[in-house]
């Protein structure tokens, strides 16, 4: 057998770059954690929560997920479900791939589920409209899990959501992936404090009683929103928030 040859590798030079964003230690949250992942050229070691369900957000190049040995091939802005304790590997070619991994804790296993935009963004069942604003509903309850409920919100300029909203069983995640502007978030009139500028790598963690509008500027602006908790969302539960009818909505 031929002898190989050695090879040179330098930590800033890496090609698979997994970064936590926040979990319960820091976010106030209690279910819901959040990791990013850079890859380009390479393929990850192998990942497995054994506590933890997966929802996996594609927002570049390409990249394929290895679930205990089967392929899913994602591309741009789809949405991969990881059961709690499968192993999964992404890899990616030279095209880099970024991916959001939402974790959250679960009690059940469920089938790993594979929803690609270029199939959902223009089935009428999944699109939600508002005023100056249109909600996709990528992971949603016709889906398996034991908590996520998730999707892409899109904001024309000088857009805000109305009515404003919070969650008696639901906490959140909103993810910034496109344009900037400001978000919210506040118990109520009096303690609204939390006013921040948002833009793209911006992720603003909702604890539970929180109302949470968003308010876009000059450009538009996109989000993921990741829930975790009872699985609905408040716009099919409460149809004044669709409307716009009440001043606030509680679920």
């Amino acid at each position: 057998m031929a002898t190989k040859d050695g090879r040179l590798f330098h930590a800033r030079d890496s090609r698979a770059v997994l970064r936590e964003v926040f979990n319960q230690r820091d976010s106030n949250l209690e279910f819901l954690s959040l990791a990013e992942l850079d890859i380009a050229d390479a393929r990850s070691t192998g990942l497995c929560h054994k506590r933890e369900e997966t929802l996996a957000f594609n927002l570049a190049g390409p990249a394929s997920v290895f679930v205990d040995g089967t392929e899913y091939k994602m591309e741009h802005y789809d949405v991969l479900y990881i059961p709690k304790g499968a192993e999964y590997v992404v890899e990616a070619g030279p095209e880099p791939a970024h991916l959001y991994l939402y974790r959250a804790l679960a009690q059940n296993v469920h089938p790993v589920q594979h929803r690609r935009w270029k199939e959902l963004k223009d089935d009428p069942s999944r699109i939600r409209l508002l005023t100056r604003k249109k909600v996709h509903l990528m992971f949603d309850v016709a889906e398996k899990a034991d908590k996520f409920m998730a999707g892409y919100t899109f904001y024309e300029d000088r857009a805000r959501a109305w009515p404003p909203h919070n969650h008696t069983d639901q906490e959140e995640c909103y993810s910034f992936i496109e344009g900037s502007g400001a978000m919210q978030v506040y118990e109520d009139d009096e303690k609204l404090t939390f006013v921040k500028g948002v833009q793209v790598g911006s992720h603003v963690t909702i604890p539970l009683m929180n109302y949470h509008p968003v308010f876009s500027h000059e450009e538009p602006l996109c989000f993921i929103w990741c829930i975790a908790g009872e699985r609905y969302w408040v716009g099919d539960k409460n149809k004044s928030f669709m409307d716009g009818t009440a001043k606030k909505v509680t679920t």
